[in-house]
């Protein structure tokens, strides 16, 4: 059966592009793949069919068979199709025929949620369908597809979120830090670093260290900076050429402050359960401090976060935004500790929902730390307050309303 109709009926039949206005009750998303996005997709079709919408999951690792399906649940004008890191448009073949892109031939708007920095997705965002709307999870992320990608429909911004598994008393939990991700240590990046030649390895570590000196500066900021150094008239798009060329010094920043961040704390001797693989490789005084709880999934880490009367996060270098890893603290009622993001800062009440420390005042972390945890009624109350302010504005259900108000 074809399912993709002919050139000269699609032209008969265009409409003028949607707005908005019109009630889509049909919602295609994606599962499999990447266990995260995952989680989050299946979080938010809960509350989808809740206010009475059709989705439809399709499954990626099924995709001949799921196409067909979803072919039977499609209608004109009646569906759109909400996906992260772009699921769906990642040159699938199954979504291609004739060169022509399912989504577009059934003038189905996509909505894709970037949970990254733009500079990993430089060639998607030069090929989007019409119909296509960009969100993203930091505001400086959205500026940045503005300036360079200007034909990119950009719809509001649209923070990470948390789900609830559990909610105990602070001083019912077993464990006093947790931290979930992993880790890897920043050499393994270095074969990146030096692969060209001496010239280009310094240039490479200058922007490290400057980031690494000055953490409050925006990655894609750092870049641009340290290019218009050495090249003072280059081009927006060669600027695009360069950046995509980078990002291994973003993932080299981030894994170096997560590591420093849980070093500062096995060294004054506090224990330090963490999530993740990797932290087995993290050089420092008190290994014997760090508690290997595993590689997890969501579900995993939610857990253990609910067990935790710290919750620590690092911030992914995304200096606008949040990450999921303070909503899922906060909705599991435990103490969040996290480094500042001027989003958070502007809409996350210091001292009484969060806690924020510094990256470049690390060494005041473990007496924070400690004054915390000598005082379980204090943390408690921002333990509480912080539940409350999550479970209003901060969880998937809550966004997959403010999407549904966008569609």
């Amino acid at each position: 059966m074809l399912y993709f109709i002919d050139s000269e009926e699609y032209n008969e039949t265009r409409l003028i592009l949607w707005e908005g206005h019109l009630a889509m009750k049909k919602i295609v998303m994606f599962i499999g793949g990447i266990e995260t996005t995952e989680y989050f997709t299946k979080q938010m079709e809960k509350t989808f069919i809740q206010l009475g919408h059709s989705v439809f999951l399709f499954q990626l690792e099924n995709e001949e068979e799921e196409f067909t399906r979803l072919c039977e649940f499609i209608e004109r004008r009646n569906t759109v199709m909400v996906t992260f890191n772009y699921h769906g448009l990642n040159d699938e073949k199954v979504f291609y025929q004739d060169g022509k892109l399912f989504w577009e031939a059934w003038e189905i708007p996509c909505y894709n949620i970037m949970l990254d920095h733009p500079f990993y997705y430089h060639r998607y965002l030069s090929s989007m369908p019409p119909l296509y709307y960009n969100l993203c999870i930091d505001q400086g992320h959205d500026r940045y597809i503005e300036r360079f990608f200007p034909e990119i429909k950009r719809g509001p911004l649209l923070p990470l979120a948390g789900t609830e598994v559990l909610h105990k008393k602070i001083a019912q939990r077993s464990m006093d830090i947790v931290m979930t991700g992993h880790y890897t240590p920043p050499c393994k990046f270095e074969k990146h670093i030096t692969r060209i030649d001496e010239e280009y390895t310094q240039f490479y570590y200058r922007i490290i260290h400057d980031l690494i000196d000055n953490p409050g500066l925006g990655m894609e900021e750092a870049f641009e900076k340290h290019l218009k150094l050495d090249m003072p008239y280059i081009s927006d798009q060669d600027l695009l050429l360069c950046m995509e060329k980078m990002i291994f010094i973003d993932l080299y920043v981030r894994f170096y402050f997560r590591g420093e961040v849980v070093k500062v704390l096995v060294d004054h001797g506090f224990k330090v359960h963490v999530v993740g693989s990797g932290w087995e490789l993290l050089e420092c005084e008190h290994p014997e401090n760090i508690i290997h709880l595993g590689a997890k999934d969501s579900l995993g880490c939610l857990n253990a976060i609910a067990d935790s009367k710290i919750s620590l996060n690092v911030m992914p270098w995304f200096k606008e935004g949040a990450h999921d890893r303070v909503f899922n603290s906060m909705v599991n009622g435990a103490v969040c500790i996290s480094d500042e993001s001027l989003w958070m800062s502007n809409h996350l009440r210091e001292g009484e929902e969060i806690i924020f420390y510094r990256l470049n005042e690390l060494n005041k972390l473990p007496t924070m730390v400690e004054g915390l945890l000598k005082d379980i009624d204090k943390m408690q109350l921002i333990a509480d307050r912080g539940y409350q302010k999550a479970k209003e504005e901060h969880t998937w259900a809550v966004r997959a309303e403010e999407l549904l108000k966008l569609i």
